[in-house]
């Protein structure tokens, strides 16, 4: 083994999320050809989030899961997320409710909620903490499942609601965004599932499947964008703006939290992309 690898294999946490090298009395020829690229070991560019510093959206060894929740930008999701439900269940309970409408809007609420958690507790972790990225891939499954089941129950109450009262299916946009946005929904839940927990399905022993994993994330990124699309879009439909009266601020910042807090935690290396100097 090179004196380079041993050098890599001792680097402190600081150093490695800050791109700072090892300090070695005889560094050996590959350690100072590799100090001219920005990422000297492919997982350290992982740790470079869209915006800001390499480590900065990084859960860190022995971090508690929860405080992925917050991490870096995440606390502007975190707010996001507990604004949607609670802000709507206020609303809610203050006024008459409507069986095959009021739960519709606390369901997708909730379920919203939770899709935005799964994706948070996720993004921070790296191949460099294998334990804690795979429990919180357990944790992040888990919660995607509850979140589908809570969609596919919303979806059903709104979808009775305009059976029984013979009114039309998509008769505004939050209705065409949210059907377009469920559809959608499920194949990247079966997609999901078949790549973590059938991976043998796609052939090669399931190393196949493990390649399909950013296409997971670039589907699973755009999904958020459509689901937030849809709870603005509701700002609009008559039940929440003639009869909840819901603020009109209310669900755009709810939706412009969670974006903010999200997207400039992507880890770029997790989709391909290697920064170079």
């Amino acid at each position: 083994m090179t004196s380079s690898t041993n050098n890599d294999d001792h680097r402190t946490y600081a150093e490695v999320v800050d791109n700072r090298p090892h300090h070695s009395p005889s560094p050996s020829p590959q350690t100072n050809n590799n100090n001219n690229n920005s990422f000297s070991h492919p997982e350290q560019s992982e740790y470079e989030p869209l915006l800001g510093r390499p480590g900065s959206a990084l859960q860190s060894p022995n971090s508690p899961m929860y405080k992925n929740l917050y991490l870096g930008t995440g606390f502007l999701a975190l707010t996001g997320l507990l604004l949607l439900p609670i802000s709507l269940i206020g609303v809610v309970s203050t006024h008459r409710v409507l069986p095959l409408v009021s739960p519709h809007l606390l369901l997708q609420s909730f379920a919203t909620s939770i899709l935005v958690a799964a994706i948070l507790l996720l993004q921070p972790t790296s191949l460099s903490n294998a334990q804690a990225k795979k429990q919180a891939a357990k944790l992040h499954a888990f919660l995607q499942v509850l979140s589908f089941l809570l969609f596919t129950a919303g979806v059903a109450i709104i979808e009775t609601n305009k059976h029984v009262n013979n009114m039309p299916h998509f008769h505004s946009a939050h209705a065409a965004f949210g059907v377009i946005t469920y559809f959608i929904l499920v194949v990247q839940y079966l997609f999901g599932f078949t790549i973590y927990v059938t991976p043998q399905v796609w052939g090669q022993g399931g190393e196949r499947a493990k390649s399909l994993y950013k296409w997971h994330r670039y589907v699973g990124y755009l999904l958020l964008i459509l689901v937030l699309v849809t709870v603005s879009a509701a700002n609009w439909t008559d039940y929440v703006r003639k009869a909840l009266h819901v603020p009109k601020f209310v669900l755009p910042l709810a939706a412009g939290l969670i974006a903010v807090g999200v997207f400039p935690r992507v880890q770029k290396n997790k989709f391909g992309y290697v920064r170079v100097r």
